[in-house]
């Protein structure tokens, strides 16, 4: 390959170095700590330039509702942030999530707050990574799953990874959190 570029009069270190810068793959900072604890995952990415829901995303990539977990952030009374990861079509229980991390009760993050908050924008919000490492409470039902889709901690990006591998990621724990 080197011949031919050259004999187009073409750098070959920097058609290599451009071509490589091309193909990298991205690692988000949610990667990069699965990488470093030797935790299993598969990315899976998709084109996104805003914000598109959880349901909108699996039926994009034909993945089922059921394996695909939404991350949410509240903020109880005590002014601590608390991360909630959830099926993407259930609804939070705002009163069990609250007894779940102790607290009386809890509020949704505003949106406009997500990004100073956990250091992800939404739609790309993992409980992986954040800022501050908060106290995070991840759906029982997700115990019954082989593996599962969360956000790969950027719009685009998806990470399948099995359940109790995530939950050691985020130190959190699994508790019964939705409206059933």
């Amino acid at each position: 390959m080197s011949e031919a570029l050259r004999a187009w009069n073409i750098d070959v270190e920097k058609a290599s170095e451009l071509f490589m810068a091309k193909n990298k793959d991205v690692k988000t900072n949610a990667m990069r700590i699965l990488d470093s604890m030797k935790i299993g995952y598969e990315t899976k990415t998709y084109e996104c330039k805003d914000f598109v829901d959880g349901i909108q995303i699996a039926d994009l990539l034909g993945l089922p509702h059921e394996i695909v977990y939404k991350t949410l952030v509240a903020q109880g009374a005590s002014k601590q942030y608390f991360v909630f990861v959830i099926p993407i079509e259930a609804e939070l229980d705002m009163k069990k999530a609250a007894k779940s991390v102790g607290e009386k009760s809890v509020a949704m993050l505003h949106v406009k707050d997500i990004n100073a908050v956990t250091g992800y924008i939404r739609g790309g919000c993992t409980a992986i990574g954040m800022k501050k490492q908060y106290v995070t409470r991840i759906d029982a039902s997700a115990q019954t799953l082989a593996s599962m889709i969360v956000s790969g901690g950027k719009l685009g990006v998806q990470l399948r990874l099995a359940p109790d591998d995530l939950r050691a990621a985020c130190q959190g724990e699994f508790d019964d959190i939705i409206r059933r």
